[in-house]
């Protein structure tokens, strides 16, 4: 059984929220399609990435989704429904990669565990069905090594490329000899195949989601967890801790920088008002007296007067002896 260039990790939640994670080894350009081609620009490959995973698991094909081929080299995690399940699948290109640079696989293998932290409830080691070689088999011995001994119980063979089968399966794994008989020892005997040319086979998805609802009750429906993910939990909860300790900080400022400005312009209207007050209460005050002057006055202009005189020619003779007081 074939475990070449292209290598990843994934999680898949079951429909109780439980997690699945897988580790797929599968070679470049050997999917039963065309060679892949080379990726593009990482923010094109990673739209890409995540358009094929929602298709896939957004149409319940769960058989396309484990076998998709991924087109870059970086964890991703998609969540999706399949048969009333809920599943979320980590994957992880590249994770025991030798042409990639250690940096990156240690950054890869990290963000593997974080994303699918606290544990996953199954590990999908999925090989592509060929000869099945030594430099193979201890790539596949990194998958002890990132998720510890006790892994293997969490841990199920899914073998793709089922189709190229010619002969009974069991039979055919017997005759691999020891270098695979070693892993289905470490896993238990568990596997599942898949026929790539039958991805839309309800039958082979049911059969590898059966087989992985008996490993979790095997396991007490306990996930996965180890030190490093313990630890790894922690991390989280104190990194997201500390972000949101620092947005909340970051709010407050905001909050009174908003405040502050507001609260200068409601001054600065205060103080318009105030001032507005005080020009009305001046035009108030001179209007007042300018008519307690009128008044003043009149006395005078009605003892000129005869009963005969109209209001209007009262008023106009009161206008002009007004008139003459203030221009005098």
């Amino acid at each position: 059984m074939s475990l070449s260039v292209q290598k990843r990790t994934e999680t898949v939640t079951r429909g109780d929220g439980s997690d699945v994670t897988r580790t797929s080894q599968e070679e470049e350009g050997q999917h039963g399609g065309p060679p892949r081609p080379q990726a593009g620009s990482g923010r094109e490959d990673r739209l890409r990435e995540e358009l094929q995973w929602k298709h896939h698991l957004g149409n319940g094909h769960l058989s396309a989704a484990v076998t998709h081929f991924s087109v870059t080299r970086q964890c991703c995690k998609q969540r999706g429904e399949v048969f009333d399940r809920d599943l979320t699948i980590v994957d992880t290109p590249g994770l025991f990669d030798t042409s990639l640079p250690e940096e990156v696989v240690k950054r890869e293998i990290s963000k593997c565990i974080n994303m699918s932290a606290p544990g996953p409830h199954a590990i999908l080691l999925v090989i592509k069905v060929g000869p099945f070689t030594e430099e193979e088999r201890d790539a596949v011995r990194k998958v002890e090594e990132v998720f510890g001994l006790d892994a293997w119980k969490y841990t199920i063979i899914l073998f793709t490329h089922g189709d190229r089968v010619e002969s009974d399966f069991d039979q055919q794994l017997t005759e691999e000899g020891d270098k695979l008989q070693w892993i289905l020892k470490k896993v238990g005997h568990r596997y599942h195949v898949f026929n790539n040319l039958k991805i839309n086979d309800r039958g082979q998805v049911l059969g590898l989601l059966k087989k992985v609802d008996d490993m979790v009750s095997a396991n007490g429906g306990e996930f996965y967890s180890n030190y490093t993910y313990q630890e790894v939990v922690r991390m989280l909860d104190q990194r997201e801790a500390d972000l949101r300790d620092f947005y909340q900080k970051k709010l407050e400022e905001e909050i009174k920088a908003v405040e502050s400005k507001y609260e200068e312009k409601l001054r600065e209207a205060r103080q318009e008002r105030q001032e507005g007050v005080e020009q009305l209460n001046s035009e108030l005050k001179e209007l007042k007296r300018y008519y307690h002057a009128l008044e003043s006055g009149v006395r005078h202009v009605v003892e000129q007067t005869v009963k005969t005189d109209p209001f209007d020619q009262i008023l106009e003779k009161f206008h002009e002896t007004q008139k003459l007081k203030l221009t005098s």
